[in-house]
């Protein structure tokens, strides 16, 4: 709807100072993130599951590889192609959105944060299981976009019921890991908070450095 309405152009101009038009915007960064998962969706294919092996996130090696906490982001489930199937078009549908409203380098930082935090919740939660998937990620995109709403008065209620129902479905569809949603949500929503918090001129260098402290 706000897309429709052109309201978007309106409040990424607000969130990022701009002053000129973004009717012509194009997010890079979501395509690129897309065209990520499609090419190792297809290399764990090629390799009979060894790139699958290779960057899953399994608790117990966190402290040997800590780099799996992100590279399990563009992993996904070969035994169901419905699993990058879901997660590519809803970050596409989000992706597109978020990016015009936070911008390319804000939305990058968004979605790996995110991703991390779903990571963090699999290690405190479920310290036993192995994870894939840009689940938690886009549920970081969830709670950005929900805070980037209510920050100028925007209603929730259907992004509220949506969210709601993939939460729901976390917790009674086997196979789904709802830790790696609640730790993307929350990480998401926190990012968001940031940006729309730093977004003036005059506090970049706190923009700049509190996601890192996120990040530690």
């Amino acid at each position: 709807e706000q897309v429709a309405s052109g309201g978007s152009r309106g409040v990424a101009r607000r969130l990022l100072g701009r002053t000129q038009a973004a009717g012509g915007f194009s997010p890079v960064v979501t395509y690129v993130l897309l065209g990520v998962m499609g090419v190792v969706y297809a290399l764990q294919w090629l390799t009979g599951g060894f790139v699958t092996q290779l960057l899953l996130y399994w608790p117990p090696i966190t402290a040997i590889e800590p780099w799996r906490m992100v590279t399990t982001i563009f992993v996904h489930s070969t035994s169901s192609i419905f699993h990058i199937l879901f997660n590519g078009y809803s970050l596409y549908i989000l992706g597109t959105l978020v990016e015009r409203l936070v911008g390319r380098g804000r939305f990058l930082w968004l979605f790996l944060l995110s991703g991390l935090g779903g990571s963090v919740a699999v290690l405190w939660l479920s310290p036993s299981a192995a994870v894939v998937g840009a689940s938690g990620a886009i549920f970081g995109l969830f709670g950005a976009l929900f805070v980037i709403q209510r920050s100028f008065g925007g209603a929730n209620t259907q992004l509220l019921i949506v969210l709601g129902l993939n939460l729901v479905l976390g917790f009674v569809v086997p196979g789904i890991s709802w830790q790696a949603h609640i730790g993307g949500l929350l990480v998401g929503a926190l990012v968001a908070w940031i940006f729309v918090r730093t977004r003036g001129n005059s506090t970049r260098l706190q923009e700049r450095t509190q996601p890192i402290g996120i990040v530690v």
